[in-house]
């Protein structure tokens, strides 16, 4: 029987110390790079990295293969929370139970630690050793994907939507929009990264993009119920915040057994989308399972 918490814990640890490795390896120990490390290494679910390897396994590749990617789309989800904390977006105090950066730090120091995030994340992804066109080609077609979706027409776009849409009421289709772009289009990414990497043929690529399609979409409708109903010592941060700011949510819109259901729904399709796979992508499976199951 696989064992989830196990397999979870060994990619976190070995996600952390690649992370860990990279950021020692920068000869600037100045206040910059301690608030890099302070909210890159603060922990958290490394859910992103995690979803990348176990795509390279699904695929028959080897998840080592794929550790550099698997950095620069945690250093990109750090960056967008650190940014996402700041008073001018949601205005967070607490992060991953800890202090937020710019509450640790200042705002300035904040912003700039995002930034370096960012950047650092392309500067691994362009490091790369490539020893022939068709391993630099693969390389550059993850680095166009993770660029894409991090960008304007991506997560930053759908931070953009989501601060339009405070104090409005959306439909479910410009819930679903939003939600698909600011943290379901990373996740997709993840995954989509991971099967180029492992050499995926077309067909697994595809299948693998309807998984994470609907489990991108899947994870912030629970977070959504988690901001109504979750524990905040469990989760890291507060809760009732979506209600404080007026956001569009799922549980406001549908409540929350309809938000649930809704849930279970993307999950069951992004399950389906495995058949097409063997017991390689049973990581990937029952990851699919706790994100609907997590209670932080």
């Amino acid at each position: 029987m696989f064992e989830l918490n196990l397999y979870l814990q060994k990619k976190i640890d070995q996600i952390n110390h690649a992370l860990d490795k990279t950021l020692a390896n920068e000869s600037n120990s100045g206040r910059l790079i301690e608030a890099m490390k302070y909210s890159l290494m603060a922990g958290g679910k490394r859910i992103r990295p995690i979803l990348c390897l176990s795509a390279v396994e699904a695929v028959g590749g080897k998840p080592e293969d794929a550790i550099p990617a698997a950095c620069a789309l945690e250093m990109i989800h750090t960056y967008s929370l650190i940014h996402d904390d700041l008073p001018a977006m949601d205005n967070d105090n607490l992060r991953r139970g800890k202090p937020t950066c710019h509450v640790a730090f200042d705002e300035a120091t904040a912003i700039l630690a995002g930034d370096a995030l960012l950047t650092l994340a392309f500067q691994i992804l362009s490091s790369i050793d490539c020893k022939n066109k068709n391993h630099a080609l693969k390389w550059l077609r993850v680095t166009h994907t993770i660029a894409q979706t991090a960008g304007y027409k991506g997560l930053i776009e759908g931070q953009m939507r989501d601060i339009l849409s405070e104090d409005v009421s959306l439909g479910l289709d410009d819930l679903k929009q939003v939600h698909t772009l600011k943290t379901g289009a990373l996740i997709n990414a993840s995954v989509c990264s991971g099967a180029i990497i492992g050499n995926g043929t077309d067909k697994q690529i595809e299948q693998l993009g309807i998984y994470g399609e609907n489990i991108g979409l899947a994870f912030q409708v629970i977070d959504d119920i988690l901001n109504v109903v979750g524990n905040p010592t469990l989760m890291g941060k507060a809760a009732g915040t979506d209600a404080v700011r007026k956001k569009s949510t799922y549980p406001a819109l549908m409540g929350i057994g309809e938000s649930k259901s809704f849930a279970e729904k993307l999950i069951h399709n992004a399950l389906h989308a495995l058949d097409y796979f063997d017991n390689k992508s049973d990581p990937l499976r029952a990851i699919a399972s706790y994100i609907i199951e997590r209670k932080m």
